[in-house]
């Protein structure tokens, strides 16, 4: 037996002013996924000093960052030139253990990283733990691989405007990637990663 739908009921074709209707819909959607971008990511800078890499822990280092959800957007190993660890520890520049600090950081290669990621420089800090390696709480990467107040593993910013001079000094503009990580959507929350405009 044949059926028959009337147009006028399920049968009948979309007419013109449901697809202008359909076409508002569409354009509205598009409009709303425009007003949305994706956060402004923290970027920080990690050393892996040469405590860690003479003791094959590099990768165990970059493990725990890479776990925790944040994202590798530069890393090299290099040498560090007295001139560069001048600068970069100008800040103990009068302190009894400045000469031995720098003998230390030249010593062997380091491996310099940029970690990006919401709030990367306190996450990163956190995961790091307190400059002495003693005082350092279990579960910390000095507190679970150092007992020294110099050689503790690694050196990470200390704040946003440390973080952002410290990636200059270790790192040209070429040498940082902007790509999008496939696991970005099941680590973070909407919205934690969009905000409106």
């Amino acid at each position: 037996m044949d059926w028959h739908i009337p147009k006028g009921k399920a049968g009948r074709q979309k007419g013109s002013r449901e697809k202008r209707q359909d076409k508002k819909k569409a354009y509205k959607n598009t409009q709303e996924k425009e007003e949305e971008k994706v956060i402004d990511l923290e970027q920080t800078l990690v050393i892996i000093k040469p405590d860690a890499v003479n003791r094959a822990l590099s990768g165990e280092i970059i493990k725990r960052f890479e776990n925790k959800g944040l994202q590798i957007v530069a890393l090299k190993m290099l040498e560090l030139t007295p001139y560069v660890l001048k600068e970069h520890y100008a800040h103990h520049k009068d302190k009894d253990f400045f000469e031995g600090l720098l003998g230390f950081m030249a010593s062997i290669p380091s491996i310099a990283m940029i970690l990006q990621g919401k709030e990367a420089v306190a996450v990163v800090r956190k995961m790091v733990g307190p400059t002495q390696g003693r005082e350092a709480a279990p579960g910390t990467l000095r507190g679970d691989y150092s007992v020294s107040n110099q050689s503790n593993i690694v050196h990470a910013s200390e704040d946003k405007d440390a973080a952002e001079a410290e990636i200059k000094r270790f790192f040209k503009k070429e040498e940082i990637h902007d790509y999008q990580k496939m696991d970005f959507d099941w680590i973070y929350s909407k919205d934690e990663k969009y905000l409106k405009k």
